[in-house]
Parts: C-alpha cells; structure tokens; sequence
C-alpha cells in the first residue's frame, strides 16, 4: 500500500508517526496547495489529510485511491457521495478532542472573567514596582460560583464543558441547535432565556443551515452587561462584524478560538478590536493537547489497519 501524509504540520511537530512506516510506503508532506496535491496523490492507495479538498472533479482523477483516512471528526472537506460512487471508503474519529476543546474554553473563559490580560501587563510594564501599595484593583473580577454557564450545542464537548462548570459551583443550561429531545441533566432553555440569563456562553455546535449566524447583533444585544461568549464550536455561528461591535461598546467579553476565514485575515472584523482587554483570540488550538492529538493518530493508525485487514 502506498500511503500519502498530506499535511502533516497540521498534527504538530512532537508526533511520532513512526508506526504509520510498518503499514507501506509512507510519504509525508508538511502542506499541500492545491495545485500539488494530484502528483502526490495520483498513485496512492490511502492519504492521510485534514484540510485537503476532495471534490468529484479531483476524486474522478483517482482510480487508485482506496482510503480517506481523515485526520479530523468533520467530513466535509470529502465529496462523500463522489467517494462512494467512485468505491472510496472514507473514514474519520470522533471523539478524541472532547477534554481538549472543554479545557480550553474553561481557560478562556477564566482568562477574561479573571482580567488576567490586564494584569499581566500591569507587571510585565515595570507599573508594579512603582506602585505604592502591593495590590491593583482597577479592573475588577468576580467569582463564577453561583454564577450561570449557558452551552450552546451539548454534545461531548458541551456536556465535558458543563461538568467542569459545576466543578466551579456554576449552574449549567442549554440551548440545543439541533432540536433533539433527550433526557439532560441540566435544564433545556430557548435561546432567548440563555442569552439573557447567563454569565458565560459556550458553542459547542457545528456550522450548518440552522447555525450559521445564530449570534447576531440582536442575539448579543440580549446579554447581559460583561457577560462572556466563547465560541470552541465553528466560525460562521457567530457574525464577527456584529461581535466586533459589542466588544468595542463595552457590552461584553468575548473569547474565539474559531473564525469564519481560517487563518485570520488582515481585513478581518476582529484583527484590530481596541478593546484589548475585553477579548482573546487563539488560532484554532482548543482541539489539540498532546494528549488528543496521539489519540487521533492512534485512531487513524486503528482506521487503516482496519480498512487493510478487511482486505479492501
């Protein structure tokens, strides 16, 4: 079997790939553009990708492809009804970020809720040591217990995330996108009452016809003065021009670890805020510890091995 990595710097550089070797003939690139990818695919049997588009037009140029292995729980990156006409077995794995993405977005939201960007720079500025007494109080912060911790989407991540804001004596709702009734533990609100109630807010959906642009400019009009909104979930859910706005006014905090353009663009609504203070942006790391990301090579190493064993 020839087997083709296709954009390895999307898995970090602390990864042993070294099993992948025992399985055939292994060829790893770091990235692929898409004016490169035919001739290192053309001849492959498995490839190994993330973010690589495999539409009908370029899986139609394949007749010796055999496995999708996908690095990555989305499939839409795969033409997946072309992958089945042309005999293509596409495969993905699921659930090997839920503690990653629910750490980070508590780290998120503890960064904002704690003012820790201000103060990191009041020390780091030298400000201290001419201080007069030992503390700073200018921007106040608030404990979370008893506080309320909207989630936006519950699935594995969202459940994850509630769990670990319980573990704060916050109290956890949510709102679901998908409509779908099922016994919770905790309490099921429209999104109005969400919005307006909650001291955080966390999406953890996926982008899709009913999710795209769900927070708007009413949506955060709705909550509550320095309330927080993360958004683990995709970017799309959340209008940036919209956000950019509430963020600038004072009217709340925001934390994104996903935006509609990946990476971010110069002529983004979110690439100049003034507002230092009021937001944290990180590039799209929340699904990748360490640890997650052995998990999903574990996985996709489970996935080949699987797919060679069935003798497709």
């Amino acid at each position: 079997m020839k087997i083709v990595l296709l954009d390895a710097q999307t898995l970090g550089k602390d990864i042993d790939l070294s099993a992948f070797y025992r399985l055939g003939e292994f060829s790893i690139y770091q990235t692929t553009q898409n004016d490169e990818k035919f001739e290192r695919v053309k001849d492959a049997d498995i490839v190994i990708t993330n973010k690589v588009i495999f539409d009908r037009e370029f899986l139609e140029k394949l007749p010796k492809l055999k496995l999708i292995a996908l690095t990555a729980t989305g499939m839409n990156n795969v033409d997946l009804q072309a992958a089945k006409e042309f005999g293509v077995s596409v495969k993905n794995v699921a659930g090997y970020s839920t503690k990653s993405v629910a750490q980070h977005t508590v780290a998120l939201a503890l960064h904002l809720v704690g003012r820790l960007g201000f103060y990191d720079r009041y020390v780091k500025s030298g400000k201290w040591q001419k201080s007069e007494i030992f503390t700073n109080l200018d921007k106040p912060f608030v404990e979370l217990f008893g506080k309320r911790w909207g989630i936006i989407g519950l699935g594995a991540i969202g459940r994850q995330t509630a769990k670990l804001a319980r573990a704060f004596g916050m109290k956890a709702a949510y709102y679901s996108t998908s409509e779908v009734q099922r016994e919770e533990k905790y309490p099921r609100v429209s999104l109005e009452e969400l919005l307006t109630t909650s001291d955080i807010i966390s999406i953890h959906a996926p982008l899709n016809g009913k999710t795209k642009n769900l927070i708007g400019a009413h949506e955060l009009s709705l909550m509550k003065q320095d309330a927080v909104i993360i958004n683990a979930g995709r970017g799309g859910i959340v209008d940036e021009r919209a956000l950019k706005d509430a963020i600038e006014n004072r009217k709340i905090y925001a934390a994104l670890d996903v935006l509609e353009t990946e990476p971010m663009q110069k002529e983004s609504h979110l690439a100049d805020l003034k507002q230092k203070d009021r937001y944290i942006i990180t590039p799209h790391v929340a699904w990748g510890s360490v640890e997650a990301r052995r998990r999903l090579m574990k996985a996709v190493y489970k996935n080949i091995k699987i797919f060679m064993k069935e003798g497709r």
